[in-house]
């Protein structure tokens, strides 16, 4: 089976970083912090600078850049792989499957996380969309993962933890899978048509055994 995952909310918990590097951003461009930043986690950056800047092409830019201009140094390194997860890409691996990132983030960020990860080279491709691009891209990103591993939908599946990682599975025919030790609800994930929700890493583990 090929086996799909998001980054952010899913393998790692980056929480600290993206918002760190939001707070940078906007400090630069001298607008207040929002009450909450939790909910930027998913999405496109510019869908969330947006509604803060007036929806001004030139300052959401602007955003987008000094926001990247941290990661590249710092923002990158701040994360932590949710307990659980090693465990189980080892097993996923071990028992045959075949294993890649499907990210929101522009891949030369999301790279040398992956990288870095003590499990990152059981994953055979990382799919990120273009920095310049406003949209997730995640329904063309695991298009071109079939096409590349010639993987039927049926024998593949995406694990995620917010609606876009679902509605892009949904979009190519693909089993997804929420992850409830992300950024998302239950709610929204079930409501983007998640075929399953687990809790824990060990259970999707486990849901593929049997499959």
């Amino acid at each position: 089976m090929l086996c799909l995952f998001d980054l952010d909310g899913t393998l790692i918990d980056s929480e600290l970083g993206i918002t760190a590097c939001i707070r940078h951003a906007l400090i630069k461009l001298g607008v207040p912090e929002p009450a909450e930043l939790r909910s930027w986690i998913g999405p496109p950056l510019r869908h969330s600078f947006a509604p803060l800047l007036d929806h001004d092409a030139l300052r959401i830019e602007e955003a987008v850049e000094y926001y990247h201009e941290r990661f590249a140094t710092h923002g990158w390194r701040e994360h932590a792989v949710y307990p659980g997860i090693e465990n189980m890409i080892d097993d996923l691996h071990a028992a045959g499957h075949r294993l890649a990132v499907v990210t929101s983030k522009p891949q030369q960020h999301a790279k040398p996380i992956v990288e870095a990860l003590p499990f990152g080279h059981r994953f055979e491709k990382l799919y990120g969309p273009h920095p310049s691009s406003p949209h997730s891209e995640k329904a063309s990103m695991i298009a071109a993962a079939l096409a590349d591993f010639q993987a039927s939908p049926k024998e593949t599946i995406m694990v995620g933890d917010r609606h876009f990682d679902i509605e892009g599975a949904v979009a190519n025919g693909v089993a997804g899978i929420g992850a409830l030790w992300g950024f998302g609800s239950r709610q929204e994930l079930e409501e983007a048509g998640a075929q399953v929700v687990v809790e824990h890493p060990a259970l999707l583990a486990g849901l593929l055994r049997i499959a």
